[in-house]
């Protein structure tokens, strides 16, 4: 029998879903038609994009530092510092030296998400914050295993250059019931769930908008 939290993080994720159509980015790709300046361009708006969420990872992690939840949130920042060391093979494989990956200009179609993360360990409600983010982590991860795998087959990357989306192209099913265990024996209150199904939207929206900004680069 599921856990009654994670079947509420199911039941959501399956809400949100954002259906069967991949951003343009992650099919051109898959198609071997993008330029390699728009990967070279997604390595570059990671780096800062990880680097904050991490910090706002900590935050979150700070506020319920009594509760499982709270260990939970280090958790997740630990693996962003884990996917930040492997972006400097991605950027050399594409093009970036280490100095380019750091200072390329942030994109604010590509950095609306980590914005709003940060928002949300300053104010959001954390336990609809874990659940929110749980549920996104789905589509996140397919376009990551279709990108890795577009890498290697179209555009000859080696593994190591690959190892960023080979981190985050894992199954959610562990991290969900990690979730649902931190959250508690209980279901989530509706007052919760329903927060939780807001800040996923926003979610959601701002990292189809991620996608969007980088579908446009031609060159």
């Amino acid at each position: 029998m599921n856990h009654p939290i994670l079947d509420q993080i199911q039941g959501l994720r399956a809400e949100l879903a954002p259906g069967d159509t991949a951003p343009a980015l992650v099919t051109a790709l898959a198609d071997g038609t993008a330029p390699r300046s728009a990967t070279a361009e997604l390595a570059a708006q990671q780096q800062r994009i990880i680097r904050s969420d991490r910090r706002s990872l900590l935050l979150l992690a700070a506020r319920c530092a009594d509760r499982p939840v709270g260990a939970w949130f280090a958790a997740l920042a630990d693996g962003e510092s884990a996917a930040l060391r492997t972006l400097p093979a991605l950027g050399a494989a594409v093009g970036l030296d280490p100095g380019a990956l750091e200072s390329r200009p942030p994109l604010p179609g590509c950095q609306a998400y980590p914005h709003f993360l940060a928002w949300l360990a300053l104010n959001g409600e954390p336990d609809a914050v874990a659940v929110a983010l749980v549920t996104n982590f789905t589509a996140w991860g397919g376009y990551c295993a279709a990108i890795a795998h577009a890498l290697r087959h179209r555009y000859g990357l080696s593994d190591e250059a690959c190892a960023f989306f080979d981190f985050f192209a894992q199954p959610p099913a562990e991290l969900e019931q990690q979730a649902a265990d931190a959250l508690g024996p209980d279901r989530l209150d509706e007052p919760t769930l329903a927060t939780a199904r807001e800040y996923g939207l926003l979610l959601q929206a701002y990292e189809h908008l991620f996608w969007d900004t980088l579908g446009v680069i031609d060159a």
